[in-house]
């Protein structure tokens, strides 16, 4: 019985999926700035909706010129962070070809990185600032790899230095998965070691209805910290905000 459901929930992300790839390729063009985040969160409630996951929203999103920072344990944190407030996020630069997917991420505004190459780092640190500059709301996962959902792994500092070259303060971001009926933790969303995107999709469509917890902290501003200093104070903030 829990397959069939599964089955059925998994046949309506494909349509939600759809719906979005033709949002972004129709609609998007005639829509603001502002209306295309509303779209985008709209849209990214309804997919979790479907997926069977309620978002619960702890603290205040800042208003930009912010870089949000939040430990990663699944690709449905993309999503989730868009439902709780829309931003641009940077991605790894595979994404962009995915079919559908790569077209979702690109109309959310995205901006995407080569992983491992110290040129691209450099290029997206500088557009990531311009953004910032702009007073737009950007958001990275320090840690790199997606972790087990409980331990917040060590950040990496080098796409920091958007922030401290734009002077704008980075706001610690915590998310956590939990059973909605025992508010214990759910490892079902995790995805990490030799996980496929299909295996944890269909592991969280056959799990019991969880809750998305986005906790906010207070942003930060370096105050004279260079960027390593400051991945390991916001890493610790994280860590807090998970207990």
């Amino acid at each position: 019985m829990r397959s069939l459901h599964a089955s059925a929930k998994f046949l309506r992300v494909i349509v939600q999926v759809l719906c979005g790839y033709w949002m972004v390729r129709t609609a998007f063009p005639k829509l603001s700035d502002e209306q295309q985040a509303r779209a985008v969160e709209v849209w990214a409630r309804g997919m979790l909706a479907i997926i069977g996951i309620e978002v619960r929203v702890k603290g205040h999103p800042a208003q930009g010129p912010v870089l949000m920072a939040a430990n990663h344990i699944s690709w449905l944190d993309i999503l989730v962070m868009h439902a709780a407030c829309h931003c641009r996020f940077v991605a790894k630069s595979e994404i962009r070809d995915w079919p559908l997917v790569g077209a979702l991420t690109t109309g959310g505004g995205s901006l995407y990185i080569e992983r491992g190459s110290r040129n691209d780092a450099m290029r997206v640190v500088h557009q990531m600032a311009r953004a910032l500059c702009e007073g737009q709301v950007l958001a990275v996962f320090p840690e790199g790899v997606t972790g087990d959902g409980i331990t917040v792994l060590p950040f990496h500092a080098n796409l920091l230095q958007a922030a401290i070259s734009a002077e704008a303060p980075i706001q610690p971001v915590a998310l956590q998965f939990m059973d909605a009926h025992t508010q214990e933790r759910s490892l079902a969303p995790c995805y990490h070691d030799h996980d496929t995107l299909i295996s944890s999709l269909w592991r969280t469509l056959c799990a019991p209805p969880l809750v998305a917890q986005v906790r906010y902290g207070d942003k930060q501003n370096a105050d004279g910290r260079n960027r390593r200093e400051w991945a390991q104070s916001l890493q610790t903030s994280v860590a807090d905000l998970c207990k």
